[in-house]
């Protein structure tokens, strides 16, 4: 499952609608910049000039990164998922062995996880330890982003 691209149906949507974003309004939007900048003289001392197609080339990049992620992405089916261990796209409730503290995540593709709201990516190294999980399992997980803090999680519950 390591570096591949997964979406929920809704994540796969906002990712089209993100494209068609950028390849109709944005283009437009910098197209104009472009050509207003070019109305100010010498392009090779024209700050607005640079920075619009700079901001070009930056939408470019992103719209070829999107349209990548898209094709060679897989959608995650709900009715498909395995629960007898932890997969992309289930709900895993855990506590940490730790503080006592009982918590969830839910596991997604990179594109769409939010840490703020519990919804995490199989890419992270809490995701990444988790996968293939099952219930009752501990693991520990160092968090390279937290000085190598390892914390200690035990899974209580997997779900769709």
């Amino acid at each position: 499952m390591e570096n591949e691209v997964f979406f929920t149906k809704e994540g796969y949507k906002a990712l089209q609608e993100k494209l068609d974003y950028l390849k109709s309004t944005k283009r437009e939007e910098i197209s104009k910049k472009i050509d207003e900048a070019r109305g100010f003289g010498d392009l090779s001392e024209n700050a607005e000039y640079e920075a619009a197609r700079n901001e070009q080339e930056q939408v470019e990049a992103e719209i070829m990164e999107i349209e990548n992620k898209l094709r060679f992405g897989k959608i995650i089916n709900k009715n498909k998922i395995d629960t007898s261990c932890v997969n992309v796209g289930c709900t895993v409730k855990l506590k940490d062995l730790d503080f006592d503290d009982i918590f969830e995540y839910q596991i997604v593709g990179a594109t769409e996880s939010d840490p703020t709201k519990g919804i995490i990516s199989n890419e992270s190294p809490v995701g990444k330890s988790l996968l293939g999980k099952k219930v009752g399992e501990k693991v520990s997980i160092v968090l390279p982003q937290n000085n190598n803090a390892t914390i200690n999680l035990k899974v209580l519950e997997i779900r769709i």
